[in-house]
């Protein structure tokens, strides 16, 4: 059965190398993911089968996208067409949560 109340913390957490931790809820048409980054990360150019959303919970920093840069602070929400590339900087420790759609 689907639980339908849950806590962050009670989902499993991964952390990369580079200090970026990851707790995923998983659906069956879409998945939440909340991310912490730390402050000076960079996540290098790249892109993903499915459409993303992502809301900044709180941190800052900058998206490179075809569009150009532009600066992000908490309440940004990035939407991501499945294959458009994107890139970021983050300036601040900051808390993401992406929706990802299934392909």
């Amino acid at each position: 059965m689907t639980r339908h109340l849950l806590a962050w913390d009670a989902c499993s957490e991964s952390v990369a190398a580079n200090g970026v931790a990851k707790r995923t809820i998983a659906g069956g048409a879409a998945n939440l993911v909340r991310i912490v980054v730390p402050a000076g990360t960079s996540a290098p150019r790249h892109s993903h089968a499915h459409e993303q959303f992502v809301q900044v919970i709180s941190g800052s920093g900058t998206l490179e996208t075809e569009q150009g840069r532009a600066p992000f602070a908490a309440g940004s929400v990035f939407h991501f067409p499945a294959e458009a590339w994107h890139a970021a900087e983050f300036e601040t420790e900051t808390v993401l949560v992406e929706t990802n759609l299934s392909v």
